[in-house]
């Protein structure tokens, strides 16, 4: 879990408060709890729901080190990990599956392959997170026992990405409903389907490759409801991952600042785009978006500032925090941010 999710449902706490005439019972014990500062006490333990359904697929996996290719079986509930680095299984145009690291890799010296060893497994940076978050922050304590977080559970580790699906996706979202962006979706994937009666039943699993969307001209792609401009950028996005200038193989073994810096060149990407794609499409766990207002509120909220007070004061992008002030005082929960 990282600390910016616990923030934004702390925002997200504040609002709800704030828009009733009386608080609920309910809204009043979360206002205390979050802000009493908790004592030392024994090591939280999650209150784990139960386990999710594994999609199909899932089990014992014979995922490739993106490393050196090997093929290795492992658990996907429970593979080396590394909260710095990509922990969600990235599949290719191909139908492969790529990790991080594999058994035959984990012990491997970091000359080699470029990557720092694991500190952890997928079934236990779980919880490293919240043991680290509520040492260097107790009243955080309340909100990770309140927010079971499933996108870094060992089940949400172990859903399979598309990198180039998800990206899209992203890119067709862009200033439209979630309505509007599912409609666009579906269309855009009946293009590449065979007959027309199979456009009722298209989903992810269908999607196009890079190659099949970087032969398309622009005004065919358009036919999906995608503006022109949003057209350009998906086109080009493809044509990036069919060149392999972007891949998944690149996005397991590239650093933090590494992915911020590639994604960020391509058109129709930008920097807060590229950081909720590295937090809930790669899994990594040390991402603060200081330009998500969510983040912002729920942060200065945590500091005790009065939000409702900074957002009818304005003040632009930085209206509730300062970039700066956000990065010093989240220094402490690296590397879960």
């Amino acid at each position: 879990m990282s600390a910016s999710a616990d923030l934004m449902a702390q925002a997200a706490t504040v609002r709800r408060a704030r828009s009733t005439v009386k608080s609920t019972p309910r809204s009043k014990k979360s206002s205390t709890s979050i802000e009493a500062k908790s004592p030392p006490s024994k090591r939280a333990r999650l209150q784990t729901p139960e386990r999710l359904p594994q999609t199909a697929g899932k089990g014992v996996l014979n995922e490739t080190s993106a490393v050196n290719g090997t093929l290795q079986a492992t658990d996907p509930l429970d593979r080396p990990a590394e909260p710095q680095r990509t922990n969600a299984p990235l599949m290719t145009p191909r139908g492969s599956c790529l990790v991080t690291y594999t058994n035959n890799t984990v012990n491997v010296s970091p000359s080699k392959t470029g990557l720092p060893r694991p500190t952890t497994t997928t079934g236990h940076i779980l919880q490293d997170a919240c043991d680290h978050l509520i040492k260097v922050e107790p009243r955080l304590k309340p909100l990770i026992e309140k927010h079971y977080c499933h996108i870094f559970c060992p089940e949400g580790l172990a859903e399979e990405c598309d990198p180039f699906r998800s990206l899209c996706s992203s890119i067709m979202a862009q200033q439209v409903s979630g309505a509007a962006a599912s409609s666009i979706k579906k269309k855009f994937v009946a293009l590449f389907q065979n007959s027309p009666a199979q456009v009722q039943s298209t989903n992810d699993q269908t999607f196009p490759t890079p190659a099949q969307v970087a032969e398309c001209t622009v005004p065919f792609l358009r036919q999906a409801g995608l503006s022109e401009r949003k057209a350009e950028y998906i086109k080009g996005l493809a044509e990036k991952f069919a060149s392999g200038q972007l891949s998944a193989a690149m996005l397991i073994n590239a650093s933090d600042e590494e992915v911020l810096d590639k994604l960020t060149a391509v058109r129709g990407l930008g920097r807060w785009s590229v950081e909720m794609f590295a937090c809930f499409g790669l899994k990594r766990m040390d991402v603060l978006s200081t330009g998500d207002l969510g983040v912002q509120r729920g942060m200065a909220a945590f500091m005790g500032k009065d939000v409702n007070k900074l957002k009818a004061k304005g003040g632009g992008k930085w209206k509730y925090m300062s970039e700066q002030d956000m990065l010093k005082h989240s220094e402490k929960f690296a590397p879960y941010r």
